[in-house]
């Protein structure tokens, strides 16, 4: 063999050389990019995992709240109806008594001066009664609008205040 195919040779020895290096270095790199990227894909996977966690807590803390002013309100409103049975049979007793009083009005006698200003008072006694009866019939329903009302407004407030509180992390 002559000088130049040693040569020549040598040459393709020391770049096959390098070229086996160099591939070499890729493969490595190619290698620590894939543990790099798998790395890095776990963590992502992991507080992906963690947020949604995270979430689902948040809103079973939420809904907890809900229900926990939703329970009081229950709790109000069986308690206020407790309270307008009570006045209804108060008031039913009240109109009662009423219209027993407007009946035995009368003026019982012989003068006709006094049995009809006995009637007139029987009358009038019956109007007062039926105007009690209904300002009082009124008065339970609007009282039990309110009673309703009041307990909704504080349920919002409520529901409202707890979601605040869960949502700063104060709970």
């Amino acid at each position: 063999m002559n000088s130049w195919g040693i040569r020549a040779l040598a040459l393709l020895l020391v770049v096959a050389s390098y070229w086996g290096a160099y591939q070499h270095g890729r493969s490595v790199e190619r290698a620590e990019a894939a543990t790099a990227s798998a790395q890095r894909d776990s963590g992502d996977r992991l507080a992906e995992v963690l947020g949604e966690r995270s979430a689902r807590e948040e809103e079973q803390r939420r809904v907890q709240a809900q229900e926990e002013a939703r329970a009081h309100a229950q709790e109000e409103r069986t308690t206020a109806d407790a309270g307008v049975a009570g006045a209804d049979a108060a008031g039913q007793r009240m109109r009662n008594e009423a219209a027993n009083l407007a009946a035995t009005v009368s003026c019982p006698g012989t003068d006709t001066a006094a049995v009809a200003r006995g009637q007139a008072a029987t009358r009038a006694a019956m109007v007062l009664s039926d105007l009690l009866a209904r300002a009082d019939e009124r008065s339970g329903e609007l009282a039990k609008a309110y009673d309703r009302a009041r307990i909704a407004g504080e349920q919002c407030e409520r529901e409202y205040d707890s979601l605040l509180q869960v949502s700063a992390g104060i709970r």
